[in-house]
């Protein structure tokens, strides 16, 4: 390992067990959330790398500048990936806030951890003057962010049920921001996984995901917690 490069524990539970993984990268020293969760794992995603359905060994959370200008991201995350040591398909996001102030939640056996910064705050359904703005908005504080979120339950789901799952995810995701005291529904660069066992032959899996089902809320209540606890720390952050 590069002396300047180097990996620390952060908070996880029995499931998502995350270390720091710190780089240098163009004169700055810049973060990442690696969760080397290893075989048996079947994951949903809107990650720019490995995203959609499918087995993945890793989850990466990683630390950018503001000002990010790269056009190649899924290739700069797989380099990311390989300098922290993990390997195989994985998924990959990207944030502008600071890892490190990452908060874990649980519920039951599910888990959840999040990263959240939110400097250009919107809502789902907005004008359309504002679709497809990628740069140069005006920022509501010290600078951008996203809010990327990792939640995981230790049984198999349907393919069906993990997409339920990630609704649920995101729906839990509002409404910590909201209870916050954010007026939006979150940022235009939000990321969600989710991730399950994958399925024993002779097992059927579970096909429920929703807010009400076993795995659903208790995932639910794991990601209200953990982004309702960054969310807040953000915004004190933001005001003081």
């Amino acid at each position: 390992m590069d002396r300047r490069e180097r990996t620390t524990a952060v908070p996880g539970g029995a499931l998502i067990a995350p270390r720091l993984h710190t780089r240098r990268e163009d004169g700055r020293e810049l973060r990442a959330l690696v969760w080397d969760a290893g075989p048996g794992w079947r994951m949903l995603s809107s990650a720019v790398l490995g995203g959609g359905l499918g087995d993945r060994s890793f989850v990466v959370n990683a630390q950018v500048s503001g000002d990010y200008r790269r056009l190649d991201p899924a290739v700069h995350l797989r380099q990311i990936a390989s300098r922290a040591g993990v390997r195989g398909r994985g998924v990959g996001l990207m944030t502008a806030a600071e890892v490190s102030r990452a908060r874990f939640a649980a519920d039951g056996g599910a888990e959840a951890l999040a990263t959240v910064g939110i400097g250009r705050p919107t809502w789902a359904a907005d004008s359309p003057d504002l679709d497809e703005i990628r740069l140069g908005a005006p920022l509501a504080g010290p600078g951008p962010g996203t809010i990327n979120i990792v939640a995981a339950v230790p049984e198999p789901l349907s393919d069906s049920g993990l997409a339920n799952l990630l609704a649920t995810v995101v729906e839990a995701k509002v409404q910590a921001v909201m209870e916050a005291g954010f007026a939006c529904t979150g940022t235009a660069s939000d990321a969600v996984v989710v991730a399950c066992r994958t399925g024993v032959a002779g097992n059927a899996p579970d096909p429920f995901g929703g807010p009400r089902s076993r795995w659903g809320g208790r995932a639910a209540r794991a990601v209200r917690d953990a982004v309702r606890a960054a969310a807040e720390e953000d915004a004190a952050r933001r005001d003081g």
